[in-house]
């Protein structure tokens, strides 16, 4: 009898262990589905209309995966892969450079890629002013030229290395030595916008950031070089963010390009679309942001 008692006991306390683990794990997961979900954004164009664009996407997100959903625009390209590093995002819209660092530094995963203009790649390219006489590269010598961001793909080591390329400029040199001044303008829109309202002789930019531009902008400008081709812009989360969340996010991101969503694409930099990515799609990316010097 004192066995069975002690069997009894035995029993009662696992399941007694069982329901307050059974407790815990509903209150974790009342907790994690309260929770926001936060979402970073570059400033690639205008942040002013990016706030707006934000509240609409997130009013979207909100409703398809049925979580509070907030973003915010960071200050620039590395703050954003700080905010993935500090818990302080749980998913990012950048480019391919400053993931790969991420991938490196914290972990970060990609999720999706863009697509613009029926492709998931897109080049760098060196704009002037159509007056400026500047036909050729070697014509900015001693000239002034906007990028959008030190830690950008098409917005500077993309451009930048167009001039390597070509023998202007060596590998490890300062650009500083090959142009009067190097300027960082914030984004792809203010570094053509430069160029365009003449602040500037040239931008090193997205191919695409002439999009930006008002129609009076667009035509006093033109593009002399372009660079190789680059994976288009990505979303990617944090480290350990939890598969469910991955998962619903992206299934409400890829809604997007149904013809009933597709509106809403203009609220999120206006690909045509998204498709599933992962690493090896930015493995030549790694490898410039390797031999530049951004990663071992």
């Amino acid at each position: 009898m004192k066995d069975m008692s002690r069997i009894r006991s035995c029993v009662f306390s696992l399941f007694l262990a069982f329901l307050m683990s059974l407790s815990f794990s509903l209150v974790q997961a009342t907790e994690v589905k309260g929770k926001p979900l936060v979402l970073a954004f570059i400033p690639q164009e205008n942040p002013e209309k990016l706030i707006g664009d934000i509240e609409i996407i997130t009013k979207y997100l909100e409703k398809e995966m049925g979580i509070p959903v907030k973003g915010y625009v960071t200050q620039d390209h590395a703050a954003a892969v700080e905010a993935l590093r500090n818990g302080e995002a749980d998913i990012s819209f950048m480019g391919g450079l400053p993931y790969v660092l991420a991938h490196d530094q914290i972990g970060a995963e990609v999720l999706l890629s863009e697509v613009y203009r029926g492709s998931p790649f897109y080049r760098g390219r060196i704009f002037v002013r159509r007056d400026s006489g500047i036909k050729k590269l070697e014509d900015l010598r001693g000239k002034t030229i906007a990028f959008a961001d030190p830690i950008s793909e098409s917005g500077y080591i993309y451009p930048l290395d167009i001039f390597v390329r070509a023998g202007l400029i060596e590998q490890s040199d300062d650009p500083q030595k090959y142009f009067s001044t190097v300027y960082f303008a914030g984004g792809y829109q203010q570094s053509i916008q430069a160029v365009a309202n003449g602040l500037v002789d040239a931008a090193g930019t997205s191919q695409f950031a002439d999009l930006l531009l008002t129609a009076d902008q667009l035509e006093k400008i033109t593009w002399i070089a372009e660079s190789k081709l680059i994976p288009s812009h990505l979303v990617c989360a944090r480290k350990g963010l939890e598969i469910e969340r991955k998962a619903a996010f992206k299934e409400a991101m890829l809604k997007l390009n149904q013809p009933e969503y597709k509106y809403l694409l203009s609220h999120v930099y206006s690909p045509d679309g998204y498709i599933e990515a992962d690493h090896k799609d930015y493995e030549s990316v790694e490898e410039m942001a390797r031999i530049y010097g951004y990663i071992k």
